[in-house]
């Protein structure tokens, strides 16, 4: 019997993360939602950057090869800057906006003078049900689903293959035990045929170039994924969802208890339909 994906636990990279991080702040970044039924939200300027200069760059797969780089990204840059900028952003003032800014704009002329696999083709996944994002069965018999979103696809005509671009904004590099690239390995041996045949990292802060990592083992991935979501999942059909530090709550799940005591300031709704919050 099909399984009703409305009645699925879903999981992704950023879910995944919460839990591991603090059950409480998973709680109430992915369950809670409140009295207008929508789920809450914290905006912050590395947030916001991320979000602006990811809308730039991936909108260019949307484009055929040769007019990618006909409209000049610093303008497109700034449209989208547009959506973040004041407190929607998390700015709180005119220079950490501005310094922020700066940093995003020298990202997108990083890209504009070294554009790399951008001037490659692309591929996309095919569109999911009802606008939902790329996915999957993990495990039908868990009635769990994996979703997730990727940065970008880049064609590769020798052997007809797919490589893994994931853009960084932050200043940090990815920690080696992420789960970001097993679940990009398992979206795509799931969604689409081709073999994937490499990734890479690209910190847009420091490199001109994507950095190349190595692709995870496919099942070993989708049992690591699995243990996690099968944890997710009990913890949701307990409504277990304790911080790890006890009731005063760790540096993950503070920030959004915030909102809850009402310490945190309201700036509207946002992208997905949630109430965001500035603290």
């Amino acid at each position: 019997m099909a399984q009703d994906k409305y009645k699925s636990v879903w999981v992704s990279h950023s879910s995944i993360g919460d839990f591991l991080k603090c059950p409480r702040l998973y709680y109430l970044h992915n369950v809670y939602k409140n009295d207008l039924g929508r789920k809450i939200n914290l905006t912050s300027p590395a947030l916001s950057l991320g979000i602006a200069v990811h809308e730039v760059i991936e909108g260019l797969a949307k484009y055929k090869v040769e007019e990618r780089f006909l409209k000049p990204l610093e303008e497109t840059f700034e449209e989208e800057w547009k959506k973040v900028t004041g407190k929607q952003g998390g700015f709180k003032t005119e220079q950490e906006e501005a310094e922020a800014k700066e940093r995003g704009r020298k990202m997108i002329l990083r890209v504009v003078n070294n554009p790399g696999p951008l001037a490659n083709k692309t591929v996309k996944l095919p569109p999911a049900h009802n606008n939902m994002p790329p996915n999957f069965f993990l495990s039908e018999e868990e009635n769990i689903i994996l979703n997730g979103k990727i940065d970008w696809l880049e064609y590769v005509p020798e052997d007809d293959s797919i490589k893994v671009i994931d853009f960084k904004t932050g200043k940090n590099e990815e920690k080696e035990d992420s789960l970001q690239l097993p679940i990009y390995v398992l979206l795509l041996n799931n969604l689409q045929k081709r073999k994937v045949s490499g990734a890479a990292y690209w910190y847009l802060d420091s490199s001109d170039t994507p950095i190349a990592v190595t692709l995870p083992d496919a099942q070993k991935a989708h049992a690591q994924v699995l243990e996690i979501a099968k944890k997710i999942k009990t913890a949701r059909e307990k409504q277990e969802f304790n911080c790890p530090r006890g009731p005063e709550g760790c540096f993950a799940c503070k920030p959004f208890e915030k909102i809850l005591k009402g310490e945190a300031e309201y700036i509207g709704v946002g992208g997905y339909g949630q109430d965001m919050y500035i603290l």
